[in-house]
């Protein structure tokens, strides 16, 4: 019975403050973006608007879902449940500080959900039989493909400076220093990657409300429009949340073991505003453009970043110890 209970409350100690994150993330975005541009913002719900998120999730849950008589219903059901799932499932191998489940291959296995993510997106502009639709489903192929190769290359260099694919080893290794500093250019190219792999602005070209209406989701409401959403924020604060794993390094005290807890939030929270910030910056970049900065500028630095970082592992690896 109590390995029962712990396989129950585990996850969901693990995956509740995620989802209680995602909601103040969109307050959070709705604050920067109204002073960005010289408005407030919502402000009405609550103190400061604090109640915002909570009457939005309210709003959208009671509303009554409405389906087109022409999709596929099972899979256009079934893709915001599975988008939801396949993001919560990001979070466990994450040290945080201390992971749900302790995986060797953590890195792989991140890397092989979030390459599921987009089946969910697929379904979900197939199954609603609609042209918006399919077009911005097919554009999250192409863009995720792109991406996720350039970040492929850019994990792979981390690894060879870290030795291990496991995400703890990461916070060993940057004890001394973050690996930003040797890694600026491959740490920039990764932040941008995120975003486009997040499809957040300037990258949201899956979503084009001006070409696309709204893309993949222009049929879906009320609940499944909302795991949807979960699902995209969740996305954006799991990418952060890897960032300064991989780039930011820890704040490891063995006597103040919650300090990098604290550390680690207030990093994710700080790329997070970045994010928000950029968005509130940059129109959106071209389809032609999008492609072009993938496959002709992140995919040739990123390979040559390789072998420069395999070499300096094969310099220093001959070097005798130091005392």
């Amino acid at each position: 019975m109590t390995t029962i209970l712990t396989h129950i409350i585990d996850p969901l100690a693990h995956f509740v403050p995620v989802l209680l994150a995602v909601a103040f993330l969109t307050l959070l975005e709705r604050k920067v973006l109204g002073y960005m541009q010289m408005r407030k913002g919502p402000n009405i719900i609550g103190p400061f608007g604090l109640l915002q998120p909570v009457a939005d999730g309210i709003k959208l849950f009671i509303k009554e879902p409405v389906q087109p008589l022409s999709s596929y219903p099972f899979l256009y059901m079934a893709a915001p449940a599975l988008s939801l799932t396949l993001a919560l499932m990001l979070w466990i191998p994450l040290p945080a500080p201390h992971p749900t489940t302790d995986l060797n291959l953590s890195l792989l296995f991140v890397l092989a959900i979030s390459s599921l993510a987009v089946y969910s997106i697929l379904g979900s502009g197939w199954a609603s039989n609609s042209k918006y639709a399919l077009m911005g489903a097919l554009r999250a192929v192409a863009q995720t493909i792109s991406y996720e190769v350039s970040l492929g290359l850019i994990v792979l260099s981390a690894v060879i400076l870290t030795g291990g694919f496991n995400l703890k080893m990461f916070n060993m290794t940057q004890e001394a220093v973050w690996l930003i500093v040797p890694m600026w250019p491959l740490a920039l190219m990764w932040f941008i990657s995120t975003m486009a792999e997040t499809n957040r602005a300037p990258f949201d070209l899956t979503e084009g409300e001006s070409e696309l209406v709204s893309g993949f989701n222009v049929e879906y409401a009320s609940g499944p429009f909302a795991l949807f959403f979960l699902a995209e924020y969740s996305n954006i604060l799991f990418m952060n949340a890897l960032s300064t794993i991989l780039f930011l390094g820890p704040t490891l005290i063995p006597s103040l073991p919650e300090l990098a807890s604290i550390s680690l939030m207030v990093k994710v929270i700080f790329l997070s505003t970045v994010f928000l910030w950029v968005r509130a910056s940059y129109p959106r970049m071209r389809y032609d453009h999008l492609m072009h900065l993938a496959w002709k500028n992140f995919l040739p630095l990123a390979l040559i970043m390789i072998i420069w970082n395999l070499a300096l592992a094969t310099a220093t690896a001959g070097l005798p110890p130091q005392t």
